[in-house]
């Protein structure tokens, strides 16, 4: 069961002018399931994606890549589209592992929609999850095309919640979250749905996001709009440390909305809508590390008194990634020792042990770099058996500061993991 989650209201998901949902059966995979979900954007709208740093990465992720004009390069992550049309999203098969039949199989189905649609296929980007290293059944996307089409309409809640639903695949609930924020005299809509539970770890996760806004954004931005708010959100969780072949995450402006438009991020109204669309992301995200595989804990690591950012962050993934704690947690067990021991390997060379302060929410563990006189096994225990709980470890190094979000590990994820293609 998932960590304080539900499936979205769809009464509390807000329309989305400027952009249509449709979503069918195609049996990718399985039988009478939702796996295949076409979105439909008007003229004028504006696209940014992130996408995997996996080197292995799949054939939709290449293809995505291609038609919102990113250079070759592997490393490179970001691009823009200000001619996106359509984006098509299919479970059950990641096509990843499939060499130049998948990129194949993956352009097909571009062109098929693009067909369907009357624009060009480099107008659509493609998008899968499931199953590696196997050929993606796209004769059977394509005959449910025409079923999904019929299906589009305006992106109101009951939309967005279906799309939610027809792109899981282990995740036990659909994930959807909502925001609104005045800009420029204008109220601006926001929606996004997500889907990940298990190879979760950035740079991204083995998760798909989308994020649509009837904000007005200027074209140029969308690269780096993109970039931020996946760096806010999706790159800060992970439930097992495996980074997955397939993460991709898009943000689409449509423009409709009635208000000048934005373009520069660090204009007031660029903030306004970068910090709407950063809480969103982290909803999502959230909702993933809630729903990690067999997660019975959702736990907030904050690393504070570092030299960086980035170091803090370096120090919150090695205790996120230890087995030893992430069992612990699922335990109720307060082995506390395993926290210390992974800021210790996670790589500060001159790092001061006797300067760490350790908490585990209101209970302060470890000062100095050893127990705190005052610390009672009890205490720990306490909050160990919490399903939500915050680690906060002070370096004492600096005035830096970061946050990651993971999960326990249990039982129930290797079950789940050892029986995914059966």
């Amino acid at each position: 069961m998932p960590v304080n989650l539900q499936a979205p209201n769809p009464s509390q998901l807000r329309p989305v002018a400027g952009l249509r949902i449709g979503v069918a059966e195609a049996g990718v995979r399985k039988a009478q399931r939702k796996d295949l979900v076409v979105m439909l954007l008007d003229e004028g709208a504006h696209v940014g994606g992130v996408f995997t740093r996996n080197r292995f990465c799949a054939a939709p992720v290449q293809v995505c890549r291609e038609h919102l004009g990113h250079p070759s390069q592997p490393s490179s992550d970001k691009g823009k589209g200000s001619g996106v049309r359509a984006i098509i999203i299919n479970t059950g098969n990641a096509n990843a592992g499939t060499g130049a039949d998948g990129l194949a199989r993956a352009r097909r189905t571009c062109d098929a929609l693009a067909a369907q649609l009357g624009i060009k296929p480099a107008q659509v980007l493609p998008f899968s999850t499931g199953v590696i290293m196997e050929p993606l059944p796209v004769e059977r996307i394509e005959a449910a095309l025409p079923a999904a089409l019929a299906d589009a309409r305006p992106a109101d809640g009951a939309q967005w919640a279906r799309a939610a639903e027809g792109i899981m695949t282990t995740d036990t609930v659909p994930k959807a979250a909502s925001a609104r924020v005045n800009v420029g005299g204008a109220e601006v809509s926001i929606t996004g749905i997500s889907k990940g539970a298990g190879m979760i770890r950035p740079n991204m996760a083995t998760m798909l996001g989308f994020i649509a806004t009837d904000a007005c954004v200027d074209a140029a931005l969308m690269p780096q709009l993109a970039a931020t708010l996946a760096e806010g959100s999706f790159n800060r969780i992970t439930v097992d440390g495996d980074t997955s072949t397939n993460d991709s995450f898009l943000v689409i402006a449509t423009g409709q909305a009635r208000h000048a438009p934005i373009t520069s991020l660090a204009s007031p109204e660029g903030q306004a809508l970068q910090a709407a669309l950063l809480d969103v992301a982290r909803q999502l995200a959230h909702a993933i590390v809630r729903d990690g595989e067999g997660a019975t804990k959702f736990i907030t690591l904050r690393v504070e008194g570092g030299r960086s950012a980035d170091e803090c962050r370096q120090v919150a993934f090695a205790i996120a990634h230890s087995p030893l704690v992430k069992t612990a947690f699922f335990a109720s067990d307060p082995n506390l020792g395993r926290i210390l021991a992974a800021v210790g390997y996670a790589g500060i060379d001159d790092l001061d042990q006797t300067r760490i302060e350790l908490y585990l929410d209101d209970v302060h563990v470890a000062t100095q770099g050893g127990r705190h006189p005052a610390y009672r096994e009890e205490d720990g225990q306490r909050v160990m058996k919490q399903a939500e709980i915050t680690v906060r470890v002070h370096l004492g190094r600096g005035d830096a500061a970061d946050t990651v979000w993971t999960c326990d590990l249990s039982h129930d994820y290797v079950t789940i993991n050892a029986d995914y293609r059966s």
